[in-house]
């Protein structure tokens, strides 16, 4: 394929913006080579400013479950931006969105919409430590709630990616308040409680962890953080910014049968447009400003644009039918990779949890951050480029799950099976 004007873009974007780029995994830095610049979208392909055509494996991120340029999605946009794109004031469409996202999620009574993933999770932890009183938090080794100084304690994804899980910027201060675990190891989660018995305000973990690949949760692990979290006054906070919404209507919680005390959703409650937010109990949510004493706010929030995009996107997910019919083409995707490689005697493990999956180019179980971070990355590297080179576009690093929109056809799979059996001879 030829990525000419890409290259030349991405010069040019060297010269004004750090690294060329606005978020690092976009650099290509963890597979090399020049990031590819996006024209357009439609459904499941992306078209570059080269004219090359992909199927997204992507969707920016997990948020286009139904495709690029959905049309109810795309309607309500134009037609809301035709009456104000922002008046920093409060619009009846944000009530509309925060009833029918109450009404689809187990355990919540009330939302705040934010612009993020990112302030999603800054807010749940501030609304955590407001509410019990107390400082410490527990992430997990790999779990990545963005980029806020909290969370930039062995996160995984980007911060992986490049070297540098503990950012510099940090204060010791921060990092001394947030404690790491391992995912799926529950005695050392007992361990740090233990430990710091009283101190806790919150854990915080993606249910369904993404960001270094697909990792389901152990059941008893995942039920035990609920137990212990119920026994000692702990908060238990789900970061749905991956799954909320993705894996079923009422997300992890729903799929796992599992209650967060709080939970963290992102882009998909915005239809794709940057947007996040945070829920709970009225008991819990009553504490944030104006109500109770935990400040948090945004100019932008809950702005009519990424409310009517988020309503349109809700609505068709409601009906429910997209999950099963995601969920079979995951699995069927899953099926053909594996009897590829399994051809072509290239260890492998494939994780799937419902339209997320990731492959993992190791014989061992991928469980937590360090068997995951123990995969073959250079043969990684090769299947990246040369997927990409037969028109599909995987993510550009080994620690991010594959997110499928229903866009995607089984002709679509299929090209994809077929696309990695041309290229299986060079991965060895």
């Amino acid at each position: 394929m030829n990525y000419q004007r890409s290259s030349a873009l991405f010069k040019e974007a060297q010269q004004y913006i750090p690294g060329g780029v606005n978020s690092p995994v976009r650099a290509f830095k963890a597979v090399g080579g020049t990031p590819i610049f996006v024209d357009k979208a439609k459904g499941a392909y992306l078209y570059d400013v080269d004219g090359n055509r992909y199927i997204d494996f992507i969707a920016s991120w997990g948020p286009l479950i139904l495709g690029h340029a959905y049309e109810p999605v795309l309607s309500a946009v134009v037609d809301k931006a035709k009456l104000g794109t922002s008046f920093g004031m409060p619009t009846a469409i944000e009530t509309e969105l925060a009833a029918l996202a109450v009404s689809m999620v187990p355990n919540i009574d009330q939302i705040r919409f934010v612009n993020s993933g990112t302030e999603a999770c800054m807010s749940a932890i501030r609304l955590a430590r407001g509410y019990t009183g107390k400082d410490k938090i527990i992430k997990f080794k790999g779990c990545y709630h963005g980029h806020s100084d909290a969370f930039l304690i062995q996160a995984g994804s980007g911060a992986v990616t490049f070297g540098a899980p503990s950012s510099p910027g940090v204060t010791r201060g921060t990092a001394q308040d947030t404690l790491l675990a391992d995912y799926n190891d529950l005695e050392g989660v007992l361990n740090l409680v233990q430990e710091h018995r009283g101190e806790l305000a919150a854990m915080i973990i993606e249910p369904v962890a993404g960001n270094m690949g697909c990792v389901p949760p152990d059941p008893i692990f995942i039920q035990g953080l609920r137990k212990i979290c119920s026994e000692e006054g702990i908060l238990l906070v789900f970061d749905e910014v991956m799954t909320g919404f993705r894996l079923a209507a009422g997300g992890a919680q729903e799929v796992l049968d599992v209650a967060a005390d709080i939970l963290c959703f992102g882009k998909v409650i915005g239809g794709g447009l940057p947007v996040g937010a945070f829920a709970a109990k009225k008991e819990i949510m009553r504490h944030l400003a104006p109500e109770g004493p935990v400040y948090q706010a945004g100019t932008l929030s809950g702005n009519p644009l990424a409310m009517s995009a988020g309503l349109a996107m809700l609505k068709a997910l409601n009906k429910g039918v997209t999950y099963k019919s995601l969920a079979e083409k995951t699995a069927y995707l899953h099926r053909g990779i594996q009897e590829v490689l399994n051809r072509h005697n290239i260890p492998h493990t494939i994780n799937r949890v419902g339209s997320m999956i990731s492959v993992h180019f190791c014989a061992h179980e991928v469980v937590d951050f360090t068997t995951a971070a123990a995969g073959d990355n250079d043969t990684f590297k090769k299947y990246f480029h040369g997927m990409l080179s037969q028109g599909v576009y995987l993510p550009p690093s080994a620690y991010e799950s594959y997110f499928l929109n229903d866009a995607i056809s089984y002709e679509d799979l299929d090209f994809t099976i077929a696309a990695l059996e041309k290229i299986a001879p060079s991965l060895h």
